[in-house]
């Protein structure tokens, strides 16, 4: 084999090695070449440099792979912080993974699922935006920790204006229907009447309700007992209900109107009336008045009084047979009544009469009166201690009727008689004067 090499078949090497033409390479006989692998993280600067490459093609090549040896840890430098960044993100991933949690959330009645970092109920809500106040439910308890899988609720509360057997107050519910609402706030719905569908759903802004639930009345009427279960909303639609009637003024011992109790028992009273008209007396008045010309002492009615008359109306009642008190409907005056008048007298009464003086007066009083100065006799004409008829007594000046008189003036008025006709007037007492 020639040892000359032409330049024609000479090949340009990109790598900035020469090569040898294909034909011409040296082979390397098996076992006797150079093993120039080294590990990667063995440090190649601090050792010292290869001995001389025998020339030719052969060392060449060797000295090819021994640069390339030479180059490694420098090029493992330039891909340690690429490795290092991908496994803080590997690291990192995991983390990632391990915090994010997929949890159930349902709001008023409407579930979904979602991932979410969040760590506590609390910040789970605020996250997604929902809102609670003081009559809604959030189970579990706001601040509670999350795990993934957990289950989270709200439940808003809802106002019901609710008339439970005639009370009427407000309450908050967090169902959603008449029906559940009913059950979560303890009300026996069985028998009950209610204003609304039990399906209905109620609103965020509530409703109002109107429940009465059944109740055990027992109605007394006509001597019998019946006791019934009803949801009346009135005593009066009960006793309906219990078949019994009312006519005329038939009424019940608890007002028709009110709202019947559990356990109540209500009395049917049969009732029967009337009209009483009664004609009742007015009393009539005195009026007194002074008079100067009469002694004192004396009186003188001027006019008689009359008493009025009234018409009064009772009504009369029958309860279950039993005679009630009359009670009074109107009264109209027929006659107004005449009030009396009386004169009084003030003038002083005489002491003595000349010519009259030293008489038994007191003798004659008891035989005519029997001393007693208003004595009338029995057919009515004489009157006063001395038996006086009017006539005579007024022509003495006395006023009115003797009987009527102080017995002094009824004296003073028998001692002027006496002086006019001495003791004829008295014909069987007369002879009283002297003895």
């Amino acid at each position: 084999m020639s040892n000359v090499q032409s330049s024609s078949q000479e090949t340009y090497d990109p790598d900035g090695t020469d090569r040898q033409p294909a034909c011409d390479a040296e082979t390397l006989p098996y076992g006797v070449h150079e093993d120039t692998y080294r590990p990667a993280y063995e440090d190649l600067r601090g050792r010292p440099d290869p001995a001389p490459t025998p020339a030719g093609r052969g060392g060449s090549r060797r000295a090819v792979r021994r640069r390339r040896v030479a180059d490694r840890p420098t090029s493992l430098r330039r891909l340690l912080p690429q490795a290092l960044v991908v496994a803080f993100l590997a690291g990192g991933t995991s983390a990632f993974v391990a915090e994010d949690k997929a949890i159930e959330l349902t709001v008023d009645g409407r579930p979904r699922t979602l991932h979410t970092f969040a760590d506590d109920v609390s910040e789970l809500l605020a996250d997604e935006g929902v809102a609670f106040g003081s009559h809604d439910v959030v189970a579990p308890a706001p601040g509670t920790a999350l795990s993934s899988g957990d289950e989270v609720a709200v439940h808003y509360g809802r106002p019901v204006a609710l008339t439970l057997d005639g009370h009427r107050r407000r309450v908050w519910t967090t169902a959603r229907t008449v029906d559940g609402a009913l059950q979560q706030l303890g009300v026996r719905a069985e028998g009950a009447y209610v204003s609304t569908s039990r399906s209905q759903r109620i609103g965020r802004t509530g409703l109002e309700l109107d429940v009465r639930t059944e109740r055990t009345v027992t109605i007394m009427a006509d001597g019998r007992t019946r006791t019934i279960r009803t949801n009346a909303a009135t005593v009066g639609e009960a006793v309906e209900q219990a078949g019994v009637t009312l006519r005329g003024e038939d009424t019940t011992s608890v007002a028709w109107s009110s709202f019947p109790r559990d356990g109540q028992t209500v009395t049917v009273l049969r009732v029967t009336g009337s009209k009483e008209v009664r004609e009742e007396p007015i009393p009539f008045q005195v009026r007194r008045s002074e008079d100067p010309s009469l002694f004192r002492g004396t009186e003188v009615v001027e006019r008689a009084g009359h008493a009025g008359t009234r018409r009064v109306t009772y009504a009369l009642r029958t309860v279950n047979g039993v005679r009630q008190r009359p009670r009074l409907l109107r009264t109209e005056v027929v006659r107004e009544p005449q009030d009396r008048i009386v004169k009084v007298g003030t003038k002083p009464v005489p002491t003595s009469v000349r010519g009259a003086e030293g008489l038994n007066w007191s003798g004659l009083a008891a035989c005519e009166s029997g001393g007693r100065p208003n004595a009338v006799d029995p057919s009515g004409t004489y009157g006063g201690l001395y038996q006086f008829d009017t006539h005579t007594w007024q022509r003495l000046g006395g006023q009115g009727r003797p009987q009527d008189a102080p017995a002094a003036e009824q004296t003073l008025r028998a001692k002027k008689l006496y002086v006019q006709r001495g003791a004829s007037p008295w014909p069987h007492c007369g002879a009283r004067l002297r003895g």
